[in-house]
């Protein structure tokens, strides 16, 4: 099979679909792989080392959509990138189509088969390809919220973990999975007062147990999330339905009985985001305040450290290429149902039924799709 990594092409996204070492183990294993040139140059990856690792370098990116049957990327294809695909190809890549209408469109249209990293599962039903992106992102929600903390970015003006004599800074994280805990992990480990919020009792009890009592943990409810948020200093949107759209967890009513100067950090944007006044941003531009709050929406923050993300990310979703690449994309996903949870779009249909739901499209399951 031939296996295409274009370039991203999304404002300050750095991150590559593949790396030199992944490309030798495709290669190794009788596969051919075209990579875009420079894709890898922003986490430093040059030409050189894909060609070293068996790759061929492509001068753009019409060279690797018109010759590659899978493409790997990172991001959601953009408009110019999904008027590329063909039918006859398979796009595996984050996806979030469901706060996206327009990417829809322009997959279903293309024909193409598209697999979402982040609706891939395994045994347990965990999400195995989202993993290693949520543990960068819950790590750096509090790294970027502690910025804009800062009074020159318009916060409080206060220190995460204050100084002797100086109470520390309520960190409040609305979520308590993979990146919520991670938010919480490093809060506490920063000095702030930390409490986390979820539904899940039993996910409460493994956090009071993970961190023997040093974080707060709460049981979601309206009620108490906005008594929690109007005494917080940063509070971190970390909730997660698998391929849908996020709940809304703090309204814009509730930005008017926060602090002054109050950060939110939105780590849910990519799925439309957690608080009533996301919008998504750049790393160029990447906070906005509305009523004295302000608002971090970053929709990947994961690209401000390329090189971590791009290497967590190849580790989990090589032996998914690999797969892909040996069998061919119907016999991989009819062999491996937690991949099979990964296919979004087939044959110009939604085929993810929670994505189908949230974009008011009907659902329809491949024909020859049998492993779920």
């Amino acid at each position: 099979m031939r296996i295409g990594v274009p370039t991203e092409i999304k404002v300050r996204e750095y991150r590559v679909g593949l790396t030199p070492d992944g490309a030798s183990e495709l290669v190794r294993a009788g596969h051919e792989v075209l990579v875009q040139a420079g894709a890898g140059d922003g986490v430093g990856f040059s030409d050189e080392a894909y060609v070293k690792a068996g790759a061929k370098i492509a001068p753009d990116a019409q060279s690797v959509y018109g010759e590659a049957d899978l493409i790997v990327k990172v991001k959601e294809p953009q408009p110019v990138e999904t008027a590329m695909l063909r039918p006859e190809q398979t796009l595996f890549t984050y996806l979030h189509l469901a706060p996206d209408p327009v990417q829809s469109e322009g997959l279903r249209k293309s024909g193409c088969t598209a697999i979402a990293y982040e609706t891939v599962t395994d045994s347990d039903g965990r999400l195995p390809l989202l993993k290693p992106m949520s543990e960068v992102a819950g790590r750096m929600s509090i790294q970027v919220g502690a910025h804009c903390l800062e009074m020159k970015q318009g916060g409080r003006g206060m220190l995460l973990g204050g100084v002797p004599g100086v109470l520390p800074a309520k960190v409040v994280v609305l979520g308590g999975g993979v990146a919520g805990t991670h938010a919480a992990e490093m809060a506490l480990g920063a000095r702030a007062d930390v409490m986390v919020f979820d539904r899940s009792n039993k996910r409460l009890a493994e956090l009071d147990t993970q961190f023997s009592g040093m974080v707060k943990t709460a049981f979601s409810t309206p009620a108490a999330v906005e008594k929690a948020v109007r005494e917080a200093d940063l509070v971190v949107g970390a909730v997660l339905i698998p391929g849908a759209a996020a709940p809304k967890l703090v309204t814009r009513a509730m930005l008017k009985d926060m602090k002054d100067g109050a950060v939110l950090v939105d780590i849910a944007i990519d799925q439309g985001g957690c608080f009533e006044t996301s919008k998504a941003t750049t790393h160029d531009d990447p906070t906005f305040i509305i009523d004295g709050i302000v608002h971090y929406c970053v929709a990947n923050m994961p690209g401000a450290v390329a090189r971590t993300s791009t290497v967590a990310l190849t580790n989990a979703t090589l032996p998914f290429t690999v797969a892909l690449a040996n069998k061919g994309t119907q016999k991989a996903l009819n062999d491996d149902p937690h991949l099979a949870r990964g296919l979004n779009v087939a044959e110009g249909e939604i085929t993810y039924e929670p994505v189908a739901q949230d974009l008011n499209l009907p659902y329809v399951k491949p024909s020859w799709l049998t492993s779920i």
